[in-house]
């Protein structure tokens, strides 16, 4: 085993070994938390978003990944529009939807079962990023994800996102408050991609959506996704994640554990 001489602060010399260099490093790693939360409507998890961001900004609450699933929605970001949404109230009353606006990032877009949204709720003073960096180490983490899972995706030189060819299968879109994160992915794992036919996606009019699923062409459940990006996350922010299960009951659950 290796011995390193380092002089302390009294003159003498202290010997340290690598396993003792190991472990430092290893008390200095930052760690953060990943919150599966099941399947949680639209403004239920925008009210945990606010939460967890009031206490990570605080200092009260590690960096925290959200993962979970919406039921049928369509938001609309700070730079959307009304008319992007292609459906009247009675259209979307047949496809069970609602319709959202919010304060994050971007344009239009749809969430709804099968699709593995992520929250990340970091403090990027702490991350040492600024915003636009941030955002590509989510497509990173994206892409690298997906390559696990065996789909070959793209973000750089392309829209804000993650893509397969001219396939879109990952919208970004974030705020950042007090240097803190919210909102932030959304991945297509099993979607019906139908539901795109009804929105001017990112404010791409034609922009083709695609999921997992359908580039590998057998069913992928969003618990397997869920995991490789939770994985990928921690990899690319250089942090340590720990995944906590909160169970299925979304918002819920949340407050009965957090």
């Amino acid at each position: 085993m290796r011995q390193a001489r380092r002089r302390s602060s009294n003159g003498l010399h202290m010997i340290r070994t690598d396993a003792q260099d190991v472990s430092d490093r290893r008390a200095a790693t930052r760690r953060a938390q990943a919150l599966r939360l099941g399947v949680a409507a639209y403004s239920e998890a925008l009210s945990i978003q606010r939460r967890v961001h009031a206490a990570v900004a605080g200092g009260e609450m590690p960096d925290t990944l959200l993962l979970l699933e919406h039921p049928h929605v369509y938001t609309v970001g700070r730079r959307g529009r009304e008319e992007d949404i292609l459906l009247d109230e009675a259209g979307l009353a047949r496809l069970g939807a609602e319709v959202h606006h919010t304060d994050r990032g971007g344009e239009a877009t749809y969430h709804g079962p099968g699709q593995l949204v992520g929250y990340p709720i970091v403090n990027l003073r702490r991350m040492g990023m600024g915003p636009l960096k941030y955002v590509r180490a989510l497509e990173r983490a994206l892409t690298g994800a997906l390559e696990e899972m065996g789909v070959e995706a793209q973000s750089e030189g392309r829209p804000t996102g993650v893509w397969v060819a001219e396939r879109k299968i990952a919208a970004i879109g974030v705020k950042v408050s007090r240097r803190v994160t919210t909102h932030g992915f959304a991945l297509n794992v099993s979607t019906d991609l139908s539901y795109f036919d009804h929105v001017v996606a990112c404010g791409m009019p034609g922009a083709e959506a695609t999921s997992v699923s359908r580039e590998l062409g057998r069913a992928v459940a969003v618990d397997e996704a869920a995991a490789i990006v939770a994985e990928k996350f921690g990899e690319v922010m250089g942090v340590v994640v720990e995944v906590r299960e909160t169970g299925r009951g979304g918002g819920q659950a949340y407050r009965a554990t957090g």
